[in-house]
């Protein structure tokens, strides 16, 4: 993995080394100081061309182009919550996607079979152990987003998100969040109105393409936001649960990618 990966910063190769533990350790501080953290230049130079390379033409041939209106719940109705409520108010999310089976053979399909990446991830997330997912087209996915394209404010359905960026927007398609917006005891569903209608002012982060993150996203609010005119957004995302055997079903995949495995 060593071309690959910038293995002399990020020795994912060494489990229960010094060096290892002192990432580890590092990570999960600022998992708790942020929410979240970036790993910059984890993948390196040559190998982010390579897919670049395989990403673009298959993106401009084959992707699937995904949009729909959606609340930040992704949900019809919410308990408590009239439907024009402005914590309801509906938004758009607009991409392109590439699946699993289109990136066979790459260096993003090495890094997610590697099982070094997913024992990392499972220490700093306090987990024994974590698994891909077992379906052809959604444990990774690469996501493009062109001008004028967004991934509009939601919250994770899982735990965490990995994603790795591939390409910067030459403007617009920044990520944006406002952490901890709601808990498991308080909706704050007020609060989610003041973010919805501009009165909450969200973080951006900064991130350079081949930086990995992990994201908590289950309770804190995020988006990337819309493209303007020039180079696209280009993200990868990685998907890990810490039980083996998950995959979306088959309206899931549809509704995601436009088709089923």
């Amino acid at each position: 993995m060593e071309h690959i990966i910038d293995l002399d910063r990020y020795p994912l190769h060494m489990p229960g080394s010094a060096a290892w533990d002192a990432l580890v350790r590092q990570a999960k501080a600022w998992l708790e100081r942020d929410g979240l953290f970036n790993l910059p230049g984890f993948i390196r130079p040559g190998a982010l061309a390579d897919v670049l390379g395989h990403v673009h033409p298959r993106m401009a041939a084959e992707s699937f182009h995904h949009r729909r209106a959606h609340n930040i719940y992704f949900k019809d109705a919410v308990e408590g919550l009239a439907p024009d409520d402005p914590a309801l108010k509906k938004v758009e999310t607009a991409n392109h996607t590439l699946c699993h089976d289109q990136m066979r053979g790459t260096a993003l399909d090495q890094l997610y079979l590697w099982p070094e990446f997913a024992t990392f991830l499972a220490a700093v997330m306090d987990k024994s152990q974590l698994f891909i997912m077992d379906d052809a087209l959604a444990g990774l996915n690469v996501l493009e987003y062109r001008p004028g394209e967004a991934l509009n404010w939601h919250f994770d359905r899982s735990i965490f998100t990995t994603t790795l960026l591939l390409q910067e927007a030459s403007e617009g398609g920044l990520f944006e969040y406002a952490k901890d917006l709601r808990s498991e005891d308080d909706p704050n569903h007020a609060g989610i109105a003041d973010l919805l209608e501009g009165r909450i002012t969200p973080t951006t982060l900064a991130q350079s393409a081949g930086t990995l993150n992990v994201f908590l996203g289950v309770n804190t609010a995020h988006r990337v936001s819309t493209v303007g005119q020039g180079t696209s957004r280009i993200v990868a995302v990685l998907s890990h649960y810490d039980t083996p055997g998950r995959a979306f079903t088959a309206d899931e995949q549809m509704g995601f990618f436009g088709r089923v495995a």
